[in-house]
Order: structure tokens, then sequence, then C-alpha cells
């Protein structure tokens, strides 16, 4: 399907947005030191995430996972709130208690972001049974990794989602790294979407980079959830730029050659390009949408630097159990 020059804007615009955000968390972590904890971030894997929200309505629900910045911020994550919960502040969207790696925001459809790889995948599994026990008519959508493609907790969430024909999108970010651990030494398999075959489920491999491929694929699967036809696995393959984390060195275990051709297929670059050929953009709206992002950005580093910090006796607010 082609798009509308507007929407295309708009996801640039967020791409756009995401890059300015992991951009930020970059300097401040690798040379500043600024804010607990590790970041792990999506640089480079930004139509991955804009065009799998884009397909979702509000109330459908993502499950991310470690990398998660860029999903919360698709799927309609305010960046002060966000910033403010990576500092650790009382402000953020977890009162502070979550930092970068476990941020959940159910107000936008994104309760559960976790760490554990291929922990989140079951955790889909169960949000869509959910929805369809109670009618809701939702769509959960979960993103993974490709080494979270290898463990058991992938294999078994599918099988029972198939089985059920449960309303989930499985969706593998592919970026050619489990931490640093290539993806040929990973699988004996060309495509990770092939697996689908083996529980009965449709599997396809897009371009990540590409976000209207990225968009109509999820649109697809997002349909065929919502009307009763089961689960489907999305291979989306892409590259992140950083590290597995901003401590760790990627130049140690990333061939600069491989890294430097898929910088040359920039997904915000890509977009850019098309647009400014069709005319649906200039360069001057692009500058306006960097400066608009950077503004973005930097209101939400103020915002969280200037925002308290918990006090010990919150660490016991917000606790439940079950009898």
């Amino acid at each position: 399907m082609a798009l509308e020059s507007g929407m295309l804007r708009d996801m640039l615009r967020t791409m756009v947005l995401i890059r300015r955000f992991e951009d930020k968390l970059t300097e401040l972590s690798t040379f500043k030191g600024e804010f607990p904890g590790l970041a792990l971030l999506c640089t480079g894997q930004e139509a991955v995430a804009v065009g799998a929200c884009a397909a979702l309505k509000k109330d459908d629900l993502i499950i991310s996972n470690h990398r998660s910045h860029g999903h919360l911020i698709a799927k309609g994550a305010d960046p002060k709130p966000l910033m403010a919960e990576i500092y650790g502040k009382r402000t953020g969207y977890c009162k502070g208690k979550s930092g970068t790696l476990h941020i959940a925001v159910p107000e936008i459809g994104a309760p559960c972001t976790t760490t554990v790889v291929g922990g989140g995948i079951p955790i889909a599994v169960g949000c869509a049974f959910s929805a369809q026990y109670r009618g809701t008519n939702q769509v959960t959508l979960c993103f993974f990794g490709d080494g979270a493609a290898n463990e058991g907790s992938f294999h078994e969430a599918i099988n029972l989602a198939s089985v059920w024909r449960l309303p989930v999108v499985f969706l593998c970010e592919n970026n050619c790294y489990a931490a640093a651990q290539h993806l040929r030494d990973q699988f004996n398999i060309d495509n990770i979407s092939a697996r689908a075959t083996g529980y009965g489920v449709p599997g396809v491999s897009v371009d990540g980079n590409d976000v209207e491929a990225v968009y109509e694929a999820a649109s697809a699967a997002v349909a065929r959830a919502r009307e009763g036809e089961g689960p489907s696995l999305i291979e989306a393959r892409t590259y992140r730029w950083r590290g597995h984390f901003e401590a760790m060195d990627h130049q140690l275990y990333q061939p600069e050659a491989e890294r430097d051709a898929w910088k040359r297929r920039c997904p915000i670059q890509r977009l850019k390009r098309q647009l400014l050929n069709a005319g649906a953009l200039t360069e001057e709206v692009f500058g306006q949408m960097e400066a608009w992002a950077r503004d973005k950005v930097e209101a939400a580093v103020e915002y969280a630097r200037k925002s308290p910090v918990p006090e010990p006796r919150e660490a016991l607010e917000d606790m439940y159990a079950s009898t």
C-alpha cells in the first residue's frame, strides 16, 4: 500500500525524535555518566518501532524488551517522564523505580518492559489471552530480538498462541547481534520467520530499515489477529549502531565495513530521501523536524535533572500481594 505523505512525514518526525533521544543518552551515559544504570539503545532501528506501532490502535498493547525507548516513544510516550524515569526520578513514569530497563506505561498500552531475554514473549501471550477472554478486540504486539528467538519461551509461547488462535503479533527485531554474538553463529537458517511454519502461523521477513515495509507487514498481522485468525511472526531485519549497552565497545566485534554499510541504509535518511524525491518534504521542513526533536529532548533532560529523587519510604508504596 502507498502511504499518504502526511503519515510518512509523521513517521519521519517520530523516527527523528527517537534518534535524538537515544543520541542524547549516548552523550549523557558514555561521556558524563549522568544517570544510573545501563543504557541499551535502539539507534539505527527506529523504523521498526515506528512502522509497527503505527499499525496499532490506541488501546492495543505492546510488550517491550531492554531496548525499549523507541518502542515507547512510537506508542506515544512523553519524553519528559520517560527521561525522568531513566534518571530514577519521582516524576518518571514508574516514579523512578524501574529505571531504563523495566519501564511500564500502561496509559499508552505498554504494560511491561522486561530485560529477561525472551521473557516478554509469554507475557504478550497472556495479554492476548486476556483480550480474547474479555472480548475487547485488542491486539498485543511483542518486540523481541534475534537472540530471544532461540529461547524456549519463544517456542512455547508461539505454539500456545497458535493453538488458541490468540490476537498477538510476534515481531523479531533482527539487528544481527545477540549481545556480541553475530547472527551467523546463532542460526542455521536464512530467515527467522521460517520458524513460523512449524507452528502453523504466517511468517514474513521484511527490511526493518524501510518503515513502510514494516508498517505493511504489521498492519496485515494486526488485522489477522483482530479478526480472530491468530498470531503471526514478523522478522524485521535491521542493525543497531551502538554496542549492546553503552559501556560495551561495539567496535571490538562489529566489523567497520559491516557497520558502515548498514549506516548507509539509515532508516531516517532513507525516508527523508524518499519524501524529498516525491516533493513531499523540503530540507527546510526536515531541519524544523530536527530542531523540534532536539528541543523536545533537551526539555526532557532539563525536566529530569530538576525532578526530585524518591524518598526512601516511597520504595514501600505501590506494593501489591495476592492472598
